[in-house]
């Protein structure tokens, strides 16, 4: 029996860092939503007791390390299944982008195998084993637009936005969520407005999303990574009506709201950029399916 499995990436339309907890993680109020950027994962059952990950992807570890190893390793010690499971990743999302790739991944893999092996576990069930194994998990289950608190595990499905275009360009670098964090100064930031964007969503503004865009690390990327400034400024000056940085970067991502520009803002960024896409927002839950 073979199960598949969609794993859609995020960004962040606000990520706010309140301040350090005592347990070393900050704490966090972030909106995030789902895109129609995704890897898709193909998960079989072996007779074997063994977890196998297969990826063509150099970057993406076949062991321990993957994240959906780490589900399917929690799946079967929680739920004492005794045998095996290959997983095949088929990897869209750059890796370590700003997009939870890998988190999604993880999230992909607890659906599938929830599936795969009838365990009956509800979404809540998932989102929190999925808590276990990274912060971005628990969102990732369930997909759609959420606020994430906490350190990010503590999921609030809120409404989604309007659909529009959303253009993605990764510079050729890689950025350590740690570090941005150790350089994060939370005396001197530009908090975002995070109810303000909430309102917008329900109201389904778009411009009202647009201005209310807003991430507290970007300008601790931005400053260490020139590379990232530029692609937003390039992002900018070829015409996408709002720009960030998603997550600790170093994706930079526009919104366009008419098909007619992304031709011109897509082409125009991959003279700076390999990594480029052009993707339609999915932001509800269901789109998961």
């Amino acid at each position: 029996m073979r199960v598949l499995e969609k794993a859609p990436a995020k960004i962040n339309l606000s990520l706010d860092v309140l301040h350090k907890r005592p347990d070393g993680y900050h704490e966090v109020q972030m909106i995030m939503t789902t895109i129609d950027l995704a890897d898709h994962l193909e998960l079989t059952e072996l007779e074997k007791d063994e977890i196998r990950i297969m990826s063509h992807n150099r970057f993406v570890p076949d062991d321990h390390r993957n994240l959906a190893y780490q589900a399917a390793k929690i799946l079967k010690e929680r739920c004492g299944i005794k045998k095996g499971v290959s997983i095949s990743i088929t990897k869209t999302i750059p890796v370590a982008a700003g997009l939870a790739g890998g988190s999604s991944d993880a999230a992909a893999a607890l659906r599938g195998l929830n599936r795969l092996w009838n365990l009956g576990l509800s979404m809540n069930e998932l989102a929190e084993i999925g808590a276990e194994i990274g912060s971005d998990v628990s969102f990732c289950v369930y997909g759609g637009t959420a606020i994430a608190t906490g350190r990010g595990e503590k999921i609030q499905l809120i409404s989604p936005p309007p659909h529009c275009w959303v253009i993605l360009a990764k510079p050729t670098i890689g950025v350590s969520t740690a570090e941005i964090y150790r350089h994060l100064d939370l005396k001197n930031v530009k908090h975002p407005n995070v109810d303000a964007m909430v309102k917008a969503l329900e109201n389904k503004s778009y411009e009202d999303i647009c201005d209310n865009l807003g991430n507290v690390l970007e300008d601790v990327t931005l400053s260490r990574y020139p590379e990232v400034a530029m692609l937003k400024e390039q992002m900018k000056r070829f015409g996408a009506d709002a720009v960030l940085m998603s997550g600790s970067g170093p994706t930079v991502f526009g919104f366009v709201q008419y098909e007619s520009k992304v031709s011109r803002i897509y082409n125009g960024l991959r003279g700076f950029c390999d990594q480029v896409f052009a993707v339609r927002m999915l932001g509800d839950c269901q789109d998961l399916d």
